[in-house]
């Protein structure tokens, strides 16, 4: 008698994106491949940068997907990149990991703003997620990684997940920023632990990375909730990490600092 699991179907996607100024100073795209489930959109823009909206048609994650994207931003050029609505991992096989894989190079001279929406997690959900970030010269960043534990509207309690997720951000080649998360078993026993996230069912990190920042440190902390935190680790480089109890707690107080930091209004998708 055959006792072998028939194979499920999986996701895979993979997208490359590269862009450069013209002599005018406005970005274009010099090089853009998809495949699969990861498509790009790009928004008309009456602004010199560019915008691009990920897209994942699959409509989720689950075990055994497979995502990969690589960016180039050019000298001069700017990029702001979102995700067309909150991503999330969903329940998967045993034994099955999603995963997800991001490159950015910013080239000196160049703006990246990395904006994407909720990474929302579901019970039982499975996902290996790297994000590498690579700054050269005078590049500037703006990062944002919203992270939910489930969601609150239906009373989920994430009681078995396995998530490991990573942030890698170097400068010129070197260590700027290093970041990772693991949870393993019980998310929310863990995050009830004072020490870690006090209940909280939401989380976010953002980074910046411009020569201003210092200037507007004590803005920039005036506008936290008691449940956030800002430190320079350099002198061009701030780091905020952020509790809420929900979804749309985080969210109220996430938009109006991303506007500020980036001092332009949010794509467009982050208010559908």
């Amino acid at each position: 008698m055959q006792t072998d699991r028939p194979a499920q179907p999986r996701a895979v996607g993979a997208a490359k994106l590269g862009l450069r100024a013209d002599p005018s100073g406005r970005t274009g795209i010099t090089d853009l491949r998809q495949s699969g489930a990861l498509k790009l959109v790009f928004p008309r823009q009456l602004t010199n940068s560019a915008e691009t909206i990920l897209v994942n048609t699959a409509g989720g994650i689950t075990g055994g997907d497979r995502y990969d994207l690589d960016i180039d931003v050019g000298a001069g050029a700017a990029l702001s990149l979102t995700t067309q609505a909150a991503e999330r991992a969903y329940r998967a096989q045993r034994g099955e990991t999603g995963k997800v894989t991001t490159r950015i190079t910013v080239q000196s001279g160049a703006q990246m703003n990395w904006l994407p929406q909720e990474l929302i997690l579901f019970e039982r959900c499975a996902l290996n997620r790297r994000l590498s970030i690579d700054l050269q010269g005078d590049a500037r960043l703006l990062m944002v990684e919203p992270v939910v534990f489930g969601r609150a509207a239906m009373k989920e309690v994430l009681r078995d997940i396995h998530l490991y997720d990573r942030i890698s951000i170097t400068r010129d080649g070197r260590p700027l920023y290093l970041d990772a998360m693991k949870i393993s078993g019980d998310a929310a026993a863990r995050l009830a632990r004072s020490a870690i996230a006090n209940g909280a069912g939401a989380m976010a990190s953002v980074l910046c990375v411009t020569p201003e920042i210092a200037a507007n440190l004590s803005a920039v902390r005036e506008m936290l909730p008691a449940t956030a935190g800002a430190s320079l680790i350099a002198p061009d480089t701030l780091v905020i990490r952020q509790l809420a109890q929900d979804s749309y707690m985080l969210r109220r107080s996430l938009m109006p600092l991303l506007e500020h930091l980036s001092q332009s209004p949010l794509p467009a998708s982050w208010r559908l």
